[in-house]
C-alpha cells in the first residue's frame, strides 16, 4: 500500500531557509510522544536530509513554543555520538515542531518486540553494549555546563526503550531530552502533581518525593536531590528488560496487590500508560534487592552485579556515575571470548532479528508502536483513504 499523501496530517511548508515535507509517520501511539520523518530541503540548494519532527502537544500557545524553545536550549550543550542531534524548532500552524536527527534503523522497543515475535531473546552481549553506549551518553549528559560554565544539573528523567535509537550500522542514540530536569535558568516549572518522564522505568526517589516529601521540596515530584543516579535506575530497569525478554516489573505472581503504603492516586503522568500509573508506582517503589536478585538469578554473574547495583532503591547505594556502569558493562564485554562486542556485531545481530521477524510477520498480526520498520500484516491495513498505517 502506498503511503498517505498527507501523513499525520502535515501538508509541506516553509520556515526559514527550509522546506518540510512529511514522508510518513514515524510513531502514532498516545504512551509516546508523535514522530513524523520528513524531508528537510534548503532552499538555496543544497542535500535533502530526512529528519525527524516531534509536535510539542502537551501545552498550548506560548507555553508549547517555550517548552519546544526549552529542549533546543539544552540540545545545544549536548553534542555526543550517542545522543541524538536537535537541530532546532519550527512553528507551523501555530504549533511548535522540534526538529531532531534521524538515525536509519529503529527504536530498542521495536527491536524487542521483533525479537519476542520470533521467539528469540536479544544476546547479553547485545545488551551488554546498548546499556554502555547510552551509559556513556548519559555521563557526558550529567556533567555537562552552559556557556557560562555552571553545571546543568541534568537529568532526563525519561530513559527507556523508545528513547533508546538503534542505527542499522550498529550505532546507538539516546533522543528525546523534553522531559529532563535541568538547571538550565528561565525554564517553566512543571505542573504540581504532574510526573514527567516515563513512569515505567521512574527512579523510586522521584515517586518518594510525593509519598515522602523532604523538608523545602518546592516540587513533590522533583526532590531536591535529584540527580544522574535516577537515570542510572532506568537505565538498569532497560538492561533487566533486555536480558529477561520481559519487562521486569511484570508480576510472574500476584505480587505488589496487598502493599500497605500505597502510591497516592492524585499524581497524573504527562501521557497515557499501559497500566495506571498508581500500579506502575507501586511497583517501582517496591522492586527492592530480594526482587532484583530473584529477577536477574539466571543471567551472567557480571551483569547480575550491574543490575544489582543499578536499580539500588537508595541513590547512595546504585553507581555514583553513568561512568562506573559503563566501566563494569564495557569490561564484561572484553572479558568475552573472542573479538570484543561492538557496533559491527551489534549490527548484524539487529539485522538477523528485524529479517526474521519481517519474514514472520507477513503472515502474522502484531500491532507496531513503531511504523515503517516491520511489514504490514494484511488484516492490519488500512483502507480508509489518507490513513494512517
Amino acid at each position: 500500500m502506498s503511503e498517505p499523501k498527507n501523513p499525520g496530517g502535515l501538508k509541506p511548508f516553509q520556515v526559514g531557509d527550509f522546506r518540510y515535507e512529511a514522508v510518513r509517520p514515524l510513531v502514532v501511539h498516545p504512551d509516546y510522544d508523535t514522530l513524523l520523518l520528513a524531508t528537510r530541503e534548503p532552499l538555496q540548494g543544497g542535500s535533502v536530509k530526512l529528519v525527524v519532527l516531534k509536535p510539542i502537544v502537551m501545552e498550548h500557545g506560548r507555553e508549547a513554543r517555550h517548552r519546544a524553545l526549552e529542549e533546543v536550549s539544552l540540545s545545544k550543550a549536548l553534542r555526543h555520538p550517542n545522543i541524538a542531534t536537535v537541530y532546532g524548532y519550527v512553528v507551523h500552524d501555530e504549533l511548535p515542531y522540534i526538529v531532531m536527527e534521524h538515525l536509519r534503523g529503529c527504536f530498542l522497543l521495536t527491536l524487542m518486540d521483533a525479537a519476542w515475535l520470533v521467539g528469540r531473546r536479544l544476546s547479553p552481549d547485545f545488551a551488554a553494549y546498548v546499556a554502555a553506549e547510552v551509559a556513556d551518553a548519559l555521563d557526558y549528559a550529567h556533567r555537562c555546563e552552559d556557556d557560562e560554565g555552571n553545571p546543568l544539573k541534568l537529568v532526563h528523567r525519561a530513559v527507556g526503550p523508545m528513547r533508546i535509537r538503534l542505527g542499522d550500522n550498529g550505532r546507538v542514540k539516546l533522543t528525546n531530552f523534553g522531559a529532563a530536569y535541568s538547571e538550565l535558568l528561565g525554564r517553566i516549572p512543571t505542573r504540581r502533581g504532574l510526573l514527567r518522564g516515563d513512569p515505567a522505568y521512574i527512579a523510586p526517589e522521584i515517586l518518594l518525593g510525593f509519598v515522602k516529601p523532604e523538608a523545602r521540596q518546592r516540587d513533590p515530584l522533583t526532590p531536591r536531590k535529584l540527580d544522574g543516579r535516577a537515570d542510572i535506575f532506568s537505565l538498569g530497569l532497560v538492561l533487566l528488560e533486555m536480558l529477561l525478554s520481559r519487562y521486569p516489573l511484570d508480576p510472574p505472581d500476584k505480587l505488589w496487590e496487598d502493599l500497605e503504603e500505597r502510591f497516592p492516586p492524585e499524581v497524573r503522568a504527562e501521557r497515557s500508560t499501559l497500566l495506571p500509573l498508581e500500579t506502575l508506582a507501586n511497583r517501582v517503589l517496591h522492586f527492592g534487592p530480594e526482587e532484583v536478585e530473584c529477577a536477574a538469578k539466571e543471567l551472567p554473574g557480571p551483569l547480575q552485579k550491574v543490575v544489582t547495583k543499578a536499580l539500588r532503591p537508595n541513590p547512595a547505594e546504585r553507581y555514583q556515575s553513568a561512568d562506573d556502569m559503563r566501566y563494569d558493562l564495557r569490561d564484561f564485554l572484553h572479558a568475552r571470548p573472542g573479538r570484543p562486542y561492538g557496533a559491527k556485531e551489534a549490527e548484524a545481530e539487529l539485522s538477523e532479528i528485524l529479517k526474521e521477524a519481517s519474514d514472520l510477520r507477513k503472515l502474522a498480526a502484531h500491532p507496531d508502536v513503531e511504523q515503517g520498520v516491520l511489514p504490514e500484516p494484511p488484516d492490519l491495513k488500512s483502507d480508509e483513504p489518507g490513513g494512517v498505517h
